[in-house]
């Protein structure tokens, strides 16, 4: 059995529903991200797990039992926000051992307690230090430990990294997922950023508009987003509606940017005249100079080209839409300058099929 276990969930503001029947799990010691816009109901799903708010319907089961109308105290859950809330008046060893404090534990174990955990994120020697002394990715550290500090069974964070420069985030993610799995702990993980999910998940959950769009590993996910909104969460850029043309093993389909042809993808129905959403991999499009007889070759113009440190990302526009694709560093086939003409191929086993996410 799942150690929590969500059902048809709900809760609306007004006439705004922000969790739409959402129903998950997660095992224990699992480690799952929330993923999606700003909006999407990743917040509000944090603040009726925890029981500061309370749903409109649906269950929250927790090691067996419902909890939907437990207040939060009584739930032995953990949630850190993005802003901490460090107390300012306290120094870091009282900040950590606030929570234990609360629980009335003895001061030789509040003090082993807090040392422990102290060395574990290597802030052993910080204990007198002033919250004000500490730099930002010590405070997240020090917010973290007091969230663990009373052992809770689950442990939320929203956005906990967010305020930080990318070198500090990336950084700082590696190792709340280092300790995170060395204690064991069940942990739910929001966040609008794909390379902080991949880092930090088990699972990933996508939400739009309250509701679960697709649920899976990261591997899973990268390999088949189920819509275009996945696909755009996830950072892919080529994504297309095109009316089928002609259909068969190899389809063909007008999109903005021409008639492009696809392998088809075995178990989809795609009559003459229906419309598809395909993705095309950045990494399958490439820059030729010898298209002219190629399968999915277009002729198009350099809008953009963008440094991204191991290649160059282009924009091309090719007729009525546009294309990304990867070039190499060292390629002589890519004009130094925008609004150059070039020409593009595609390659079509890699172009694939998604759902419709209108």
């Amino acid at each position: 059995m799942p150690l929590l276990c969500v059902s048809d969930l709900r809760k609306a503001y007004g006439d705004v529903s922000a969790v739409d029947g959402v129903s998950f799990s997660a095992d224990e010691g699992e480690l799952l991200c929330l993923l999606g816009p700003s909006g999407c109901g990743k917040t509000t799903m944090l603040r009726v797990l925890a029981g500061l708010d309370e749903p409109d319907s649906g269950t929250i089961t927790f090691d067996g039992r419902e909890i939907n109308h437990l207040p939060p105290q009584q739930r032995d859950f953990g949630l850190m926000f993005q802003d901490l809330a460090l107390f300012p008046h306290m120094d870091v060893f009282s900040n950590v051992a606030f929570g234990l404090r609360m629980q009335k534990l003895p001061s030789s174990q509040v003090e082993k307690r807090v040392e422990e955990l102290l060395a574990l994120v290597e802030l052993g020697d910080y204990s007198h230090r002033k919250v004000h002394e500490l730099s930002g990715g010590e405070r997240q550290r020090v917010a973290l430990v007091r969230s663990l500090a009373p052992a809770p069974k689950l442990l939320m964070f929203d956005e906990p990294l967010g305020s930080l420069d990318r070198a500090l985030r990336e950084s700082l993610q590696s190792q709340v997922h280092k300790i995170l799995k060395e204690v064991g702990l069940t942990s739910i993980y929001v966040t609008h950023d794909r390379d902080e999910a991949f880092t930090m998940a088990d699972r990933l959950i996508f939400m739009n508009h309250g509701q679960i769009i697709q649920t899976g590993s990261p591997e899973e996910t990268i390999s088949a987003p189920a819509d275009g909104f996945v696909a755009r969460t996830l950072g892919f850029k080529n994504i297309l509606a095109g009316v089928v043309l002609e259909d068969g093993p190899m389809l063909k389909l007008d999109c903005p940017i021409g008639v492009i042809s696809a392998n088809k993808r075995p178990g989809i129905n795609t009559p003459r005249g229906s419309v598809q959403t395909i993705l095309i991999d950045e990494k399958a499009v490439s820059v030729s100079n010898d298209s002219a007889n190629e399968i999915n070759s277009f002729q198009g113009v350099i809008t953009e080209r963008v440094f991204r440190g191991y290649h160059y990302e282009l924009r091309v526009k090719i007729n009525g839409g546009e294309l990304y694709c990867h070039a190499p560093l060292e390629s002589r086939e890519v004009p130094s300058e925008i609004n150059q003409p070039v020409s593009i191929c595609v390659d079509a086993p890699s172009i694939r099929f998604l759902d419709s996410d209108e």
